[in-house]
């Protein structure tokens, strides 16, 4: 049987829990204290739960005197109901105070889905039964049995229980009292009645039942009589056992011991192998739920989740920084140049970035990001480095160069493009830069200019070239339209399609050579539209030394409260 599956057919927690409660077999309730404790209940197989008032009280770190606040406990189950679709029958300890208490907390327990409450005979505040139980007053039978009445008449579902807990034997008062009280309990509406001894055999308890004579279910609690045979218990028509608190001594014993050796040995080898693995907790909070939940329902709006940056190359004209460090570890403003794009990317939700190092790999730093590395970096180009992480693609992606500066909008933008490919031209006049920087390449002729005062017009990208005089035939003009600044976002089927071309480019004999440039102009010959989100600088290259030195002023621009810098620059 799955353990996530009850073995009845009832729906309804309360239902369950009654049904548990009146069946001719013998059932089980397992002790829980937290969420996390309430789903391993669950995954074992058993049927309910008994949220324990010492173990929830010992799991705050306080006595078991009602030292946390019946609110607190509630909170507490809402945790545990929200784990596990077991029924809960809370120890709810005397009520909280009076008949008034009692009425308040069948209400909320029944707004949080708790199936049940069982309620003990004695004075608020109450403490452990096995802490000098003898001398801890009883309640009243009479103020008890309007307790009882209060709560069946405040509750609104007719299978939420009342089990009322006989505290007659710990206390020493006698089989009598304890039939008495039971009796009384019985007549004011108590759906069972749980029986507490606090011997180590089960005389008080098979006594107490023989004479019972099935007159409402039985309950009973074998924690100091835990050696009894479980089917004396059967035979002698017990209704359910609770096992109450063992969940919680097991974690004790366990993180006692783990964390000892870990203050003595100043070392996690020695326990590692002994405790629970972090995908195992993972695994327990149901962290793949929300994976499937976040490809559901954040699909069509949330901003595309990954990113590979191309950082292979040293960077030619920077031989002189770049001695013991790729291009992409260069400190811009304080930060390497990789930490400005990962925090650009984190920003707007990319947070999977895998980079493709080469040249000095082992300095890059992997904080937050995957690492792959071109091997054949000095005699391969951008397509070979990007084919060493293809493989790692599996959902929307942004393809970036390593060198690049930018503001957050430019990103934002790009992921939330619907469009299978698409590609960021900055179109101020490239010409213009080209007689300033003489290192810049990427033009890019697109459908149609960049008209700035009009917004929603789709432009798809023609062609890009390092050769400002390569225009192709269906370009809006034979001038470039501006440049591409190293930023591309597939999405959806289009990552199939780039995979495609990938595969053609990389059974022709130049394929080491190609760069970033060839694939986009390969995918728009495959016939495939890349949409083109056209933007006026803000953005900057890191090329050669005057790049290096300008950047700075850039970035000091990104940072808050920033004055000055150049932002508006955008030469690759």
């Amino acid at each position: 049987m799955n353990a996530r599956e009850p073995s009845f057919s009832v729906s309804s927690r309360s239902a369950r829990l009654r049904q548990m409660l009146t069946s001719n077999e013998l059932e089980f309730l397992m002790e829980a204290h937290n969420g996390l404790s309430a789903r391993i209940v669950r995954e074992a197989g058993f049927k309910a739960i008994w949220g324990s008032g010492l173990t929830i009280s010992a799991q705050f770190g306080v006595r078991d005197n009602n030292e946390a606040s019946w609110t607190q406990v509630v909170d507490q189950l809402e945790f545990m109901a929200d784990a596990s679709d077991l029924p809960i029958l809370l120890d709810g300890d005397t009520g909280y105070g009076n008949f008034n208490n009692v009425r308040r907390l069948v209400r909320k327990l029944e707004q949080r889905g708790i199936a049940g409450v069982c309620i003990e005979d004695k004075q608020f505040p109450k403490t452990n039964s096995f802490i000098n139980g003898e001398r801890q007053p009883l309640a009243d039978v009479d103020e008890f049995c309007g307790k009882i009445k209060a709560g069946k008449d405040s509750q609104l579902d007719e299978n939420f229980s009342i089990v009322a807990r006989v505290e007659a034997l710990i206390a020493g008062w006698g089989m009598e009292e304890a039939l008495r009280r039971a009796e009384a309990y019985r007549l004011a509406g108590a759906d069972a009645i749980l029986m507490h001894s606090k011997l180590s055999k089960p005389d008080e308890i098979l006594e107490f039942a023989r004479e019972w004579a099935g007159r409402c279910p039985i309950v009973i609690v074998p924690t100091k009589y835990y050696s009894t045979p479980t089917d004396v218990f059967r035979k002698a028509g017990i209704s359910a056992v609770i096992w109450a608190n063992h969940q919680l001594r097991a974690a004790v014993s366990a993180m006692q011991a783990v964390v000892k050796d870990i203050y003595e040995n100043q070392t996690l080898v020695n326990v590692e192998d002994r405790v629970a693995t972090v995908n195992e907790i993972f695994r327990l909070q149901d962290a793949d739920e929300y994976s499937e939940a976040e490809d559901r329902y954040l699909s069509a709006s949330r901003a595309s989740g990954a990113a590979v940056v191309l950082a292979a190359s040293r960077g030619k004209g920077l031989e002189a920084v770049t001695a013991d460090r790729p291009k992409v570890m260069l400190p811009i403003a304080g930060k390497p140049l990789l930490r400005w794009l990962v925090d650009a990317f984190k920003k707007q939700g990319v947070n999977d970035i895998t980079v493709v190092g080469g040249y000095r790999a082992d300095a890059i730093d992997t904080a937050g990001i995957k690492l792959v590395v071109n091997d054949k970096h000095e005699t391969t180009g951008e397509l070979a480095s990007l084919a060493c992480a293809l493989e790692r693609l599996q959902g929307d992606t942004v393809i970036s160069y390593g060198d690049l500066l930018f503001r957050s909008y430019i990103v934002r933008d790009l992921v939330e493009s619907e469009a299978a490919f698409s590609v960021v031209v900055d179109s101020s006049d490239a010409s213009e830069t080209h007689a300033a920087n003489r290192s810049v390449r990427d033009f890019a002729w697109c459908s149609a200019a960049d008209d700035r005062g009009l917004f929603g017009n789709k432009v798809l990208l023609r062609r890009v070239s390092s050769d400002e005089n390569d225009a192709p035939a269906q370009a809006a003009s034979k001038a470039p339209n501006g440049r591409w600044v190293g930023l591309v976002n597939v999405r959806g089927a289009g990552l199939a399609r780039l995979q495609d071309v990938m595969a053609q480019l990389r059974t022709r004999a130049d394929f080491a050579s190609l760069d970033m440039p060839a694939l986009l102009n390969a995918l728009i010959e495959a016939g495939e539209a890349v949409e083109v989100q056209y933007v006026h600088g803000h953005w900057r290259g890191v090329n050669d030394l005057d790049d290096f030195r300008r950047a700075g002023d850039f970035a000091h621009a990104q940072t808050p409260l920033a004055q000055g810098g150049s932002a508006d620059e955008g030469a690759r």
